[in-house]
């Protein structure tokens, strides 16, 4: 007898499974290709930067009462303190000032107060803890914040 013809002989077996089909182990290596996938795909995410918005990276101001001014004289103070457009920045994007939270925006160098009380107004930051208000011809307005620290701050 020949091998073809054993072969003949014998029952057929079964199909092999195609992509569809389940079979014992399938679901747990789904899920444990699903689960690579998720980690790969969220570990891209955080390593791309938030670039997408024109104007810049997203960012944050750092925490805490910016006391505003205005530039004083060769004579007086160097900045005459101006409290009403003081402000303070409670979280990721949210500020408060006279009572009442509101968000702003920082894209790049630009903060623009999208909500609350200062709504609308926008600022220049010069460096960690130093903004410059933009007048309404986007130029640099004469009113400046500044982050209290240790040394400088005032009552809140």
């Amino acid at each position: 007898m020949r091998k073809s013809d054993i072969r003949e002989s014998r029952a057929h077996s079964p199909l092999p499974r195609c992509w569809q089909s389940r079979g014992p182990g399938d679901s747990r290596r789904a899920i444990k290709n699903g689960k690579s996938l998720v980690l790969a795909l969220a570990t891209s995410l955080v390593a791309a930067p938030a670039a997408a918005v024109p104007g810049g990276t997203l960012g944050t101001l750092e925490k805490g009462w910016y006391a505003c001014e205005a530039p004083g004289d060769a004579l007086g103070p160097a900045g005459d303190r101006m409290p009403e457009a003081d402000f303070k920045v409670v979280s990721a994007s949210s500020y408060r000032a006279g009572g009442t939270r509101g968000t702003y925006l920082l894209t790049g160098d630009r903060v623009v107060m999208t909500s609350g009380p200062f709504e609308g107004r926008k600022f220049h930051r010069q460096s960690r803890g130093f903004l410059r208000e933009i007048d309404g011809s986007g130029a640099p307005g004469s009113i400046r914040c500044i982050l209290g620290t240790r040394n400088n701050r005032t009552a809140d």
